[in-house]
């Protein structure tokens, strides 16, 4: 395990480095024992990389480096064959959603106009016919939105009416407590359809010219099934009392009657659904929907392709230079993939540090003068545009008046250079005024 040197070592060592720091991160001094305040940084400028958002193969690249671009003008260009494909499949789909979008509406048009026609003639009758004596009113008197709500629920009654009148027959069934009841039923159900066949046959036979023994075989068929079917009602009638028996009947009839209640009910409510609440009228208009919402699909697909086609143009998002081009056409790219790198050489900045004793003489606003090594004998003019409010470089613990002046704070420049001298990663003194 590595030891740690010596306790007035590291203070030596943290002293040293404080000072390599302050002398190097600024230079805060009177120059000359003129009391300005003067401190060192790099040129900088905010840099781009730009990526495709496509994959693909690149076409052309329409920049070199250190060329200068502006916002919008294109860089590069990727492939777009397969995407042209893709649309062309896609603008076929708008088009034949469109075609069954036009054929609906006029079907829907067309089945409305002869539901409102109905409807006309409908009301008409309804006019000219007269009440059931039970009614006080005239059949016109209960509008056609409560005489179809008042219908609907008949219907909804006749149907839970139908489930009642099976549930109890079953019941009326099972009460009769006989395993072989319901096969005697089915054996006189056979047998009653058997008689109507004979029955059919025997007539026939009767009309033949010459009949002969065709009747006499006809009479003889139809004898044995009317001995089977009353044989079959006999043992049928066998299986019940008269109690029995009426209490089947009875429940019979009522699934009878129940099923009639709710045909005749469903008939009635489709007499009054005319117009626009017709059932071919609402079949219609789902169609209409559904022809809509396909044209809707196919147009958004084809607008998803036609954004991924513009995307395989990649433009520059600012004004600047080319900084560094990493591709060249044939190759393939990806999403995210760096391509070129930019810069706006326009809107230069330089990131100084100035100690904590000399922090409150700098104010937002301020201007400064600029000088770097390439051009000795020219001075650029900078603005303060930010005042860092927490310390970049602080120690540990800060005792002393002369550790205090090691608390180092970040002050960012704009630097103007109107004749384009200046480049990224320069160093530059300034000097505050």
């Amino acid at each position: 395990m590595n030891k740690l040197p010596p306790l007035p070592v590291r203070i030596v060592v943290a002293i040293i480095v404080i000072g390599t720091l302050a002398y190097f991160g600024v230079r805060s001094l009177a120059k000359e024992g003129n009391g300005e305040l003067t401190a060192s940084g790099t040129i900088e400028a905010a840099v781009v990389n730009v990526s495709p958002e496509m994959s693909g193969k690149v076409t052309d690249v329409h920049t070199a480096e250190g060329d200068s671009v502006t916002k919008d003008q294109p860089l590069l260009d990727l492939d777009p064959s397969l995407f042209d494909a893709q649309q062309a499949v896609a603008s076929a789909a708008v088009d034949s959603a469109t075609a069954a979008l036009a054929a609906a509406q006029t079907k829907y048009d067309q089945t409305l106009e002869a539901a409102l026609a109905s409807q006309a003639v409908q009301r008409s009758k309804d006019w000219q016919t007269s009440a059931p004596s039970e009614f006080d009113q005239p059949n016109w008197y209960i509008d056609q939105v409560q005489q179809i709500s008042a219908a609907q629920t008949e219907l909804d009654n006749a149907k839970a009416e139908i489930d009642a009148a099976i549930a109890n027959l079953g019941k009326v069934i099972t009460d009769l407590k006989n395993s072989d009841y319901l096969k005697t039923e089915q054996e006189l159900a056979e047998a009653r359809a058997a008689f109507v066949i004979a029955e059919q046959v025997k007539d026939q036979a009767s009309k033949a010219s010459d009949s002969g023994g065709l009747s006499e075989a006809a009479q003889d068929y139809y004898d044995e099934v009317l001995t089977n079917l009353d044989d079959a009602e006999e043992a049928y009638n066998d299986m019940l009392n008269s109690d029995e028996a009426d209490d089947v009947e009875y429940a019979r009839g009522q699934v009878l009657v129940a099923q009639q209640r709710y045909d005749a009910a469903y008939a009635r409510l489709l007499t009054l659904q005319t117009g626009a609440d017709s059932p071919a009228v609402i079949a219609s208009a789902k169609e209409l929907d559904k022809a809509k919402s396909a044209l809707t699909q196919a147009e958004a697909n084809l607008a998803l392709v036609e954004a991924q086609i513009v995307k395989l143009a990649v433009h520059a998002p600012m004004d600047g230079v080319v900084l560094t081009r990493n591709v060249e056409p044939g190759e393939f790219v990806q999403p995210g993939a760096i391509a070129l790198t930019m810069a706006d050489l326009s809107n230069l900045t330089i990131t100084v540090y100035i100690p904590e004793d000399r922090y409150g003489l700098i104010s937002l606003g301020q201007t400064a003068e600029v000088k770097v090594d390439s051009f000795p004998d020219m001075t650029f003019t900078a603005t303060v545009t930010h005042i860092a409010d927490q310390a970049e470089f602080t120690p540990r613990n800060v005792q002393t008046v002369e550790g205090r002046s090691a608390t180092l704070y970040a002050i960012k420049l704009s630097v103007q250079d109107p004749e384009g001298k200046l480049k990224i990663g320069m160093p530059a003194d300034v000097t505050f005024k």
